[in-house]
């Protein structure tokens, strides 16, 4: 029997088929909407700046008003499109999904199954095949999806019927990626473009509040010693290189500034280096955060220790500490920082 849907429905899960179907028949034009300023314009661009923000609080989400909702979605999507960087495409694809895992908690269990349907899997089933599991773990960070610490058997990957959620919540990221960037003209994305620079603006003084101006003095020992074999010519492993490229994505350096770190090696390779640096920091449609330190001790990257390192579990956290310091007492490097951590700190 098929499931009905009706339109709060299709306000918590807007990517639905037949929610596009509605966005289709409202009659709305995208020109008429910027132009008019309207609500459903402020509510696409509220909803990218809490992605940006990884602001995943979805507790004013207006069901009441389930149509504006949808096409603050749709509008939500073209303005990431304009945007174009894949980094903060991610962003939002990931709170997209974050807020439909946070409806289905609560779903109905013929609804919920149809959403898993939609994104290919079937929470009543408890295995998967392994082809599908490793496509479909690769970007789960955490060690129980790792295929050596499942139980497999005859080509199939045993699966509990609690982890569902979280799988399901990844593929809609996945889905959603794969659907962005939306072809947009060139002229809708001028008319946004005073939008489009504002929310630009808003992430990268994010960066710059979280991390202030890139200073490589603070660089926690780890980073300076990949670094330096870098530069003498080193041939430092696949862990190294993305760990590196990982921590100065999420400090705010862009690709050419990467890039250029890594021109100080003897066999510095342009081609090559532009195609990793732009797939670790986002171009593959996965935004990556650097490892924490126990990942990096596991990889035997966490050399040189010093006083700093001592309550620091995260290079991120490294770094932070450390410009604070040399912000609040320039003369003194050896204060000892306070644990931290944030939301991009969790891998």
């Amino acid at each position: 029997m098929p499931v009905e849907l009706d339109k709060k429905d299709l306000a918590k899960y807007p990517f639905l088929k037949e929610a596009q179907k509605l966005v289709g028949e409202s009659g709305y034009s995208i020109d008429s909407l910027i132009g008019k300023k309207s609500f459903i314009v402020k509510k696409g661009a509220e909803r990218v700046e809490k992605a940006i923000k990884f602001d995943y609080n979805f507790d004013d989400v207006r069901l009441d008003m389930a149509e504006w909702e949808i096409l603050s979605y749709a509008f939500a999507r073209i303005l990431i499109s304009c945007l174009s960087e894949r980094n903060l495409i991610g962003r939002l694809c990931r709170y997209e999904s974050e807020r439909a895992s946070f409806f289905l908690q609560a779903e109905v269990p013929d609804k919920k199954n149809y959403i898993a349907s939609v994104v290919g899997l079937n929470p009543d089933e408890n295995q998967i095949p392994v082809i599908e599991y490793i496509g479909l773990c690769t970007t789960l960070h955490d060690s129980k999806w790792r295929l050596i610490n499942r139980d497999v058997g005859s080509g199939f990957v045993k699966i509990d019927k609690s982890e569902y959620d979280e799988l399901i919540k990844e593929r809609i990221r996945a889905m959603l990626e794969d659907q962005l960037p939306l072809k947009v003209g060139e002229e809708i994305c001028g008319m946004l473009k005073s939008l489009t620079d504002e929310l630009s603006a808003g992430y990268q003084e994010m960066l710059l509040e979280q991390f202030g101006e890139v200073d490589e003095d603070s660089f926690p020992p780890c980073m300076k010693a990949i670094i330096n074999a870098v530069t003498e010519g080193t041939n430092i492993p696949h862990t190294a290189r993305f760990s590196l490229t990982a921590f100065m994505h999420v400090i705010g350096m862009d690709s050419t500034q990467i890039v250029e770190v890594y021109t100080r090696a003897p066999d510095f390779d342009v081609e090559k280096t532009m195609y990793q640096v732009e797939h670790i920091s986002g171009s593959g449609g996965t935004e990556y955060t650097p490892p924490s330190c126990p990942t990096m001790k596991t990889y035997g990257l966490c050399v040189n220790r010093d006083s700093y390192c001592k309550n620091i579990s995260h290079p991120l956290s490294y770094y932070r500490a450390r410009k604070k310091a040399q912000k609040n007492n320039p003369a003194d490097n050896e204060e000892k920082p306070q644990s931290s951590q944030n939301k991009e700190e969790n891998s």
